[in-house]
């Protein structure tokens, strides 16, 4: 890396991230932008070597918080006080790319001065210990999606399509940064990222989603996860979008289920793992539509029973 003063800054809150870190760190460094990039960890208290590891990197600035203030909103809008970049990528610690443009490519948008962020895509690569379910199988191109309104137009659309435009993703989304001050994220627990595509869109500016900016990303979902994620993910959209959404799983996808698994020859383990994790998903939908029924604050005391802390993945652990 040359001394050529960073224009893309690459924002990663760490947490005893030293398993996964190695592959993000060759996925920056082979960026054709990698000479005018930097990283800035958020570490919340690594125990595990994570940041002697980054460390080394010339490229890397740390900055330690306590992990009891870690926020998902607040967190990251810390986070670009540090960066000294034009325009900020936002990213986690476990997520990793091979495509030497990505950077290149969503930068590019940014030509158009409207564009106030761009979002990209994960996927779970073809690797053996990871679900064999969830493989990137494309169906088709992938075209960018340009999504702008005039001030007034957003909050004229219902809940459904509303919370339909915010599909907005901080496990590969780059910002201006100057978009990032003018509207921060929102301190939550969950859904910053959908809560500001959402707050860009109702100020008038365009977004864009492209498909084409890839990174690797894989979680391990154990039912007791999926349960714990969709009353999760249920409980932020009805609170942030005044949207029910409906994520009961309808009878055929169990066949899709063990069709795909005979069709791909997959070890007959992942159908009965998905099949649980099928379930536990309708399981929670049922909940949490019974806890509506009985009102907002009996549906707040069961998030709290029910999640307490936020459920995060493992990675590939059986």
């Amino acid at each position: 890396m040359n001394n050529s003063y960073p224009k893309i800054s690459i924002v990663v809150p760490v947490k005893n991230g030293i398993d996964t870190l190695e592959r993000l760190i060759k996925g920056v460094e082979i960026q054709s932008l990698f000479n005018i990039t930097e990283v800035v960890i958020i570490d919340s208290g690594s125990t595990d070597g994570s940041i002697d590891y980054v460390s080394k990197f010339p490229f890397v600035n740390v900055v330690a918080i306590d992990p009891k203030t870690f926020n998902h909103g607040a967190t990251r809008n810390l986070a670009v006080k540090h960066c000294k970049g034009e325009f900020v990528l936002m990213t986690v610690q476990d997520a990793w790319t091979t495509d030497k443009r990505l950077l290149e490519r969503m930068v590019s948008h940014f030509d158009d001065k409207e564009v106030m962020g761009v979002c990209g895509h994960q996927v779970v690569p073809h690797i053996k210990e990871f679900n064999p379910h969830q493989w990137y199988r494309p169906q088709n191109e992938a075209i960018p999606k340009f999504v702008q309104f005039e001030k007034g137009e957003f909050d004229n659309l219902s809940p459904k399509e509303q919370f339909s435009f915010c599909g907005w993703d901080d496990v590969i989304s780059m910002y201006r940064k100057s978009a990032l001050i003018e509207i921060p994220f929102l301190k939550t627990d969950f859904a910053e990222d959908l809560l500001w595509a959402k707050h860009t869109l109702r100020a008038g500016h365009k977004i864009v989603y492209d498909r084409r900016n890839m990174v690797n990303h894989y979680h391990h979902y154990f039912p007791e996860y999926v349960y714990k994620r969709i009353f999760v993910e249920k409980y932020a959209i009805y609170k942030h979008f005044g949207y029910h959404l409906d994520a009961s799983v309808p009878l055929y996808k169990y066949f899709n289920l063990l069709l795909s698994n005979l069709k791909w020859k997959m070890n007959p383990y992942w159908f009965f793992f998905n099949f649980r994790a099928l379930r536990a998903r309708n399981e929670a939908n049922h909940l949490f539509d019974v806890s509506l029924a009985k009102g907002d604050a009996y549906l707040d005391k069961m998030y709290q029973e029910v999640c307490g802390v936020i459920p995060q993945g493992r990675i590939n652990k059986k």
